[in-house]
């Protein structure tokens, strides 16, 4: 018996209900495929891919598209699950009939249609297809809801160079298949061939149903080489990670724009741990490099402010003030009022703001903040919102770390600003 999709498509949030303004009525589902059983990495899909898990790249992408009635994930996973929930997506429990190692994506596509009668268009995204961006669902959707087509997909241009394959070494030779050798093609004179990349395929219930994903009225929609990323391997992790940095999709909050860095002192810049001298004296432990981290923000223009829960003796916060160059603020029992209330003083808005919390208090600022961030031992409750989760602990570069992050971030987007710039300019 196949397994219920836990949420009803009547249950869906008006943020999550945005889309492209078309005459088109029918329901288009984003239905992203995350069987835990992964062979090759285990639980590639909620693996840590710079700082966010890899499904939660495509989730993002999916929502901030708006061009989805509803974004789905599909898995057999607890943990997989929950993290697609935390992300913001719905979840469609696969069965176990649709989730072993011979099961097909179709299979479990047909399956999901099936549970789900109201879904009248489904784009199938890939998981591992970390540097999708909305505006590459935005128009593939457009072939769909205005030209009529009945299946689109993406692919990318590649420029290989193909032989004949040889199975029998001894009594045969091989050909070229596209290809003169005596006039070998430069690149810049051939226009290369269009190859599936995988990262998305939209179909509607009706070829589903007949078992296709590509049928009928068809259209490709070409993708960049520089956002055509798929992780198959261990060894394309570290790759992966280069190339999501540079070519990923970071949200709708342009992080060229952040002014103020709000960072927990316990559990963000110290460890939380509290020594006590045998004269009564307290001692915190910090890290030169996460100091450094502070120092590499302020020299970029960004203000840092570290809040503190609880109270600390006036002498350590003042020595500790000093040290770091940035204002301590204690006391701060309400994160979020705290926030809000020097928002307002300076005139910001939360795109303009980072933030680097720790636990449950700080869920909603993780949540609300343009950037926001937790260290890697951080409670699994401030995992599930922040939108980086560092490698490093608290006390141990967490901050230097996001400082760092930061920064690459606002470059990318100078580069990408100065870029559409020369653009305009030039056309």
């Amino acid at each position: 018996m196949a397994a219920a999709s836990e949420n009803s498509l009547e249950h869906i949030s008006n943020a999550k209900r945005r889309r492209l303004d078309t005459n088109d009525s029918r329901h288009i589902a984003a239905l992203i495929l995350a069987r835990g059983g992964s062979k090759g990495i285990p639980l590639k899909n909620i693996k840590m891919l710079a700082g966010v898990p890899l499904i939660g790249w495509v989730i993002r992408a999916a929502l901030d598209s708006g061009v989805f009635h509803s974004v789905w994930v599909s898995t057999d996973h607890d943990e997989i699950e929950r993290v697609a929930r935390a992300w913001g997506a719905q979840v469609h429990r696969r069965s176990p009939e649709v989730s072993t190692d011979s099961s097909s994506s179709l299979d479990t596509i047909r399956e999901f249609s099936r549970l789900n009668p109201g879904v009248d268009v489904i784009c199938n995204i890939q998981a591992t297809s970390p540097c999708l961006h909305p505006e590459d669902l935005k128009k593939a959707v457009e072939c769909i809801t205005k030209e009529g087509c009945d299946s689109v997909f993406s692919v990318v241009r590649r420029y290989p160079l193909r032989w004949q394959e040889v199975k029998n070494e001894v009594s045969q030779c091989t050909e070229p298949l596209n290809l003169d050798p005596a006039h070998r093609p430069r690149r810049q004179d051939w226009e290369g061939e269009l190859c599936e990349n995988g990262s998305f395929y939209f179909a509607t219930k009706e070829l589903v149903e007949k078992g296709l994903l590509q049928g009928g009225k068809m259209k490709y929609f070409e993708m960049k080489p520089e956002y055509s990323v798929d992780i198959d391997i261990d060894i394309d992790w570290p790759v992966a990670e280069q190339r999501v940095l540079r070519f990923g999709y970071f949200g709708k909050d342009k992080p060229e724009v952040v002014k103020l860095l709000l960072c927990n002192l316990s559990g963000g810049l110290t460890d939380g741990q509290i020594y006590i001298s045998a004269n009564g004296e307290e001692m915190v432990s910090i890290n030169t490099r996460d100091q450094a981290g502070i120092d590499m923000l302020k020299k970029e223009g960004v203000k840092v402010i570290l809040l503190e829960k609880d109270p600390i003796a006036k002498a350590l916060a003042d020595k500790l003030s000093k040290r770091m160059s940035c204002r301590i603020l204690q006391d701060v029992d309400d994160k979020l009022k705290k926030v809000q209330e020097l928002m307002e003083k300076k005139g910001l808005e939360w795109k303009e703001v980072a933030y680097l919390g720790n636990d449950e208090p700080d869920v909603k600022c993780l949540e609300l903040a343009g950037l926001s961030a937790v260290p890697m031992d951080a409670p699994t409750v401030a995992h599930n919102h922040a939108k980086y989760i560092c490698h490093n602990a608290a006390g141990h570069g967490a901050v230097r770390e996001f400082a760092e992050h930061i920064l690459l971030l606002k470059k990318k987007a100078k580069s990408q600003m100065e870029q559409d710039r020369i653009c305009r300019n030039t056309f």
